[in-house]
């Protein structure tokens, strides 16, 4: 076999760009660094529009990070995140609403960086939730008809073994909250998605532990899935996350995380992804 032919085509993808100064710059970092291949972008964040172009710079893809759950200081539809999953279920999320919101965020990416996103994804993974992307998905295909379209995050987990029964419990309940029905809708009208999706656990443990998961997550990839992540330069005390995205800033920076990437295999500049997968 080839040496192209062994390269595995992953996405590693930092979540929650455009949250704060701390975020942002851990993951211009870490993108400059080669150890990032994409970033999630909160379009309407705080700080999206004044880092936005040097992230661009690195050569990273970027994509819209949809919200529904945080507010950052903007006026909308946010609610927590249990709120919303109940009244998504139950459709009485108002469609209008939600429409005018996605496109409120697509437009502010669009004139921060004059194009559309790369991809599209959910922060919370709400991109997914009933009413969400059935409105999503027809938003996308109409604003971006006759061009390439965005491709879509699939949290269809990835067979991991060897990790603990929380973890894999928390992402079996991610997928179920829409993944199936997202991927049918979506292949429906010419969407491309990742293969499988990994980076899920209980931010905590530090270091330690998430040097144990990105090992073990990087070990049993394969071609056409994705892996996110939320790191920062800096702990923000105002960020109960903290304290677990510097330890994720400080394992993806070291020789340990360079090293794995390496004897994985593991290539992340894609210039398409969404057509390979």
């Amino acid at each position: 076999m080839s040496i192209d032919n062994d390269i595995k085509r992953v996405v590693l993808c930092a979540d929650d760009f455009g949250m704060s100064e701390a975020i942002d710059t851990g993951i211009i970092r870490l993108a400059e660094q080669g150890r990032l291949s994409a970033a999630s972008c909160l379009s309407l964040g705080p700080t999206f529009a004044r880092h936005a172009h040097a992230l661009a710079g690195t050569g990273a893809r970027m994509g819209l990070h949809l919200n529904f759950t945080e507010s950052l200081g903007q006026p909308g539809l946010y609610l927590p995140l249990a709120t919303l999953i109940r009244r998504a279920y139950a459709r009485r999320l108002d469609v209008a609403v939600l429409r005018a919101q996605i496109q409120d965020q697509l437009e502010a990416f669009e004139a921060v960086l004059g194009r559309a996103p790369d991809f599209v994804d959910g922060h919370q993974h709400v991109h997914q939730l009933p009413q969400i992307r059935d409105v999503l998905l027809v938003a996308l295909a109409d604003r971006y008809a006759g061009q390439a379209l965005p491709w879509l995050r699939s949290t269809r987990m990835a067979a991991l073994s060897g990790l603990p029964v929380r973890q894999r419990a928390k992402a079996f309940v991610i997928q179920a909250l829409g993944a199936a029905a997202l991927g049918r809708n979506a292949r429906r009208l010419g969407f491309h998605l990742n293969v499988r999706f990994a980076g899920v656990y209980d931010f905590r443990g530090g270091e330690p532990a998430f040097g144990r998961l990105l090992s073990s997550w990087l070990t049993q990839l394969q071609d056409g899935d994705l892996l996110m992540c939320h790191p920062a330069a800096h702990a923000d005390a105002a960020d109960p996350l903290g304290q677990q995205r510097l330890a994720e800033f400080k394992v993806l920076a070291g020789d340990d995380a360079g090293r794995w990437l390496e004897e994985n295999r593991i290539q992340g500049r894609l210039a398409r992804f969404g057509q390979q997968a």
